[in-house]
C-alpha cells in the first residue's frame, strides 16, 4: 500500500518553504511528451496555501521533467457556470435546435473535458470550504464527468475511461479531521475526490494534506513545513499511491 501525504489550509502569512525541495529524490521520466494540467480553486489568491503548495508540486516536477508541457486553469478566475439545463447536451439530452446559451455551455464542457483527458498529470489545489470542496471545483467536476468520455455504463456496472493518469491533490484544512471517526465523517474533500477520480478509472491519486494549520502558529508552521518536505517522496512514487503522514 502506498502512503498519501498530509493537508494544507488557505491561510494568510504562509511561509515560503522552497528550501525544503529535494530534487535528487525525484524520478527522471524518459517520456518527454508529458502534459501536466495545473488547477487551482482557492479564492484566496496570493494568500492561499493550496496555491503555494500546488505551485511547488509543479515546480518540483518540472525540475526533473523539464520537457513537460504545463497548462493552467484557475477556477476561481475562470469558473464554469454551475451545471444547469443549458449544459445537458453532455448528458445525452436531445438539443435539436440549440440556443446560444446551450451552444456556449456545451462548448465549455467540451473544452474542459478535452483538456482533462489530454493531461498525463493533473495537480489540483483544493481548499476545505464548509467540510467540502469549493463550489467552482464541483462545477468543474460536473463538466468533466461525461458518459462516453471519462466513464461508461455497462451491464456489469460503470467503467472508468480516463485511467493511466497521475492526479496530485494539494489539500488544505484548518482543523484536524483524519485521526478520528467523527472528523472523518465531516470530511467530504479528499474522500469525495478519490471517489470521483476512481470512478473515472484513475488509480494513481496522490494527496498532500497539512491539517490543523488554523490551530495556532506553531501547528501551522509544522504542518506546512512537513507538507513541503514530503513533496519529493510523493512525486518519486511513480508506481502506486502513497500515504506519508
Amino acid at each position: 500500500m502506498k502512503r498519501i501525504l498530509a493537508y494544507l489550509s488557505d491561510r494568510r502569512n504562509v511561509p515560503r518553504l522552497h528550501e525544503h525541495s529535494d530534487e535528487t529524490s525525484l524520478p527522471i521520466m524518459k517520456d518527454a511528451n508529458i502534459k501536466l494540467l495545473h488547477i487551482d480553486s482557492s479564492i484566496m489568491q496570493e494568500a492561499s496555501v493550496t496555491r503555494q503548495l500546488s505551485a511547488e508540486v509543479v515546480a518540483q516536477w518540472l525540475r526533473v521533467h523539464p520537457a513537460t508541457t504545463v497548462q493552467t486553469l484557475d477556477l476561481a478566475a475562470e469558473a464554469p457556470n454551475h451545471f444547469g439545463a443549458d449544459a445537458m447536451g453532455i448528458r445525452g439530452v436531445e438539443q435539436a435546435e440549440q440556443t446560444d446559451a446551450q451552444r456556449h455551455e456545451n462548448a465549455v464542457s467540451e473544452k474542459l473535458v478535452a483538456q482533462f483527458l489530454e493531461a498525463d498529470v493533473v495537480v489540483i489545489g483544493v481548499p476545505f470550504y464548509n467540510f467540502s470542496i469549493p463550489t467552482q471545483l464541483k462545477a468543474w467536476v460536473d463538466r468533466v464527468a461525461q458518459a462516453g468520455r471519462t466513464f461508461k455504463y455497462t451491464e456489469e456496472g460503470p467503467v472508468g475511461l480516463a485511467g493511466g493518469k497521475t492526479v496530485v491533490l494539494a489539500l488544505a484544512r484548518g482543523g484536524i479531521y483524519s485521526n478520528s471517526e467523527a472528523g472523518q465523517a465531516m470530511e467530504h474533500q479528499e474522500s469525495y475526490l478519490k471517489v470521483v477520480f476512481g470512478f473515472f478509472g484513475i488509480s494513481d491519486v496522490r494527496v498532500i494534506r497539512a491539517e490543523g494549520v488554523a490551530m495556532g502558529e506553531a501547528q501551522k508552521a509544522t504542518a506546512i513545513s512537513e507538507a513541503f518536505e514530503a513533496i519529493p517522496a510523493l512525486l518519486a512514487d511513480e508506481s502506486s499511491q502513497g500515504q506519508v503522514a
